[in-house]
């Protein structure tokens, strides 16, 4: 089954917000063994939708359309559907019968104007709006389909999940499943190298995508209803393991490094401090996130100024005047000094100069040092780091990370 995407209104079509519709609704049909073939932005013009549905529907088994579902003049899904399909509209009252009661409910009145959200194509199978006001429809005619969905995400995401997926999945009679396997530690133009032959597969297929840091791994494989996916992707997965070795950190579409990091620490019981310069907190910020947290993370320091690093944490005047706050010397004593202070198992710490001013030729823009402080002992890890300000201190808690992760065996 071949879909494309109607992306409908004049705010995504100027870039005034992102289309993250048309993304999630890509690897959702991606999963359920639909072929994608076109993503189509239209503006809010009668005109141009007429013509981008027919265009859309000619080359497609079904449309996805996203947006065009409000009850102003402008919001002309339905009805454009409706007219290619050469169907009238009628007053759902099921749908203006739950649109009144939440209309009542938020306190809000309900205009002559909103009645235009109820109206459906004759025959259209109706899909309720359980998070918003404007109920969807799927419309078939002539072996093709239309699904028609509203624009704001959660809404267009619960619709999808909840109605579409059921009716797709009786269509396709096929589904991709994937498994996500992270890597850190080896760059993306490496990891192609170590795994090159296995791109060379039709069933299941690998894919690499980069993001901060890292490189994802994606594994899919095609299967029948009701059959099994393991027996294509489990050697595909341990082979992969056994190349990459210890760069692969865990599997999950979610996973974030800090996660894997946090979870592997809470599951041995093991405490821990931060000491954080440049990244200013985003290390504590991502332990913080994963839920748990609370079990393992001891205390936290941001220490910008070289007085809070004597102060806080122990770092001698001799080592600040002798080799500098950015240093390998102050890194260690960052971190030993936190794991001392918050009385934890282990310590990380971070110093460096995040740019876009304060560096020098013998200390650039970029320069970092990571500290590990665990039972075994202290070290320091010197990183040379590209980007804008963000990025530097984006990858610097990715490297800190996974320092930790390697050097505790997590």
């Amino acid at each position: 089954m071949i879909a494309e995407i109607l992306s409908i209104g004049t705010e995504l079509l100027m870039g005034q917000i992102a289309n993250t519709d048309a993304q999630y609704i890509s690897r959702r049909l991606g999963e359920l063994g639909i072929n994608i073939y076109r993503h189509s932005t239209v503006g809010d013009n009668p005109e141009r939708v007429r013509e981008a549905l027919a265009e859309s529907i000619s080359r497609s088994d079904i449309v996805i359309t996203t947006g065009g579902l409000g009850p102003t003049e402008d919001d002309l899904t339905k009805e454009m559907v409706a007219e290619h399909f050469g169907l009238e509209m009628y007053l759902h009252q099921p749908s203006l019968d739950a649109l009144t009661e939440r209309l009542t409910r938020m306190g809000r009145e309900m205009t002559p104007n909103n009645k235009k959200q109820a109206m459906m194509p004759v025959g259209a199978r109706v899909m309720p709006n359980l998070c918003g006001t404007a109920p969807g429809a799927i419309v078939e005619g002539n072996g093709k389909a239309v699904a028609i969905l509203p624009g704001p995400p959660r809404e267009m995401q619960d619709m999808f999940e909840r109605q579409l997926v059921p009716y797709l999945e009786g269509r396709a009679g096929v589904r991709i499943d994937s498994r996500f396997l992270h890597v850190c530690g080896i760059g993306e133009s490496k990891l192609e190298t170590i795994l090159i032959d296995l791109f060379h597969s039709e069933n299941p297929t690998l894919a690499l995508y980069c993001s901060a840091g890292e490189v994802t791994a994606r594994l899919s494989a095609r299967v029948a209803d009701g059959e099994e996916s393991a027996k294509l992707l489990d050697p595909l997965e341990n082979e992969i393991r056994a190349r990459a070795g210890r760069a692969v950190y865990g599997e999950g579409r979610n996973l974030t490094l800090a996660a894997a990091v946090v979870n592997a620490l809470i599951e041995k019981n093991i405490t821990i401090a931060c000491a954080e310069s440049l990244t200013g907190g985003m290390l504590a910020s991502r332990i913080v996130d994963v839920p748990g947290a609370s079990a393992i993370l001891n205390e936290a320091y941001v220490t910008y100024s070289n007085e809070a690093k004597m102060r806080l944490l122990g770092v001698s005047e001799d080592t600040l005047r002798n080799y500098g706050a950015v240093s390998a010397q102050c890194a260690k004593e960052m971190a030993e000094g936190a794991r001392r202070a918050a009385n934890s198992d282990c310590a990380i710490s971070t110093t460096g100069i995040a740019g876009p001013d304060g560096g020098t030729p013998e200390k650039p823009v970029g320069l970092v040092y990571v500290g590990i402080a665990t039972p075994d002992g202290c070290e320091a890890v010197e990183l040379h780091l590209r980007g804008d300000r963000r990025w530097v201190r984006e990858l610097t808690c990715v490297n800190a990370f996974n320092e930790l992760r390697l050097r505790m065996n997590l």
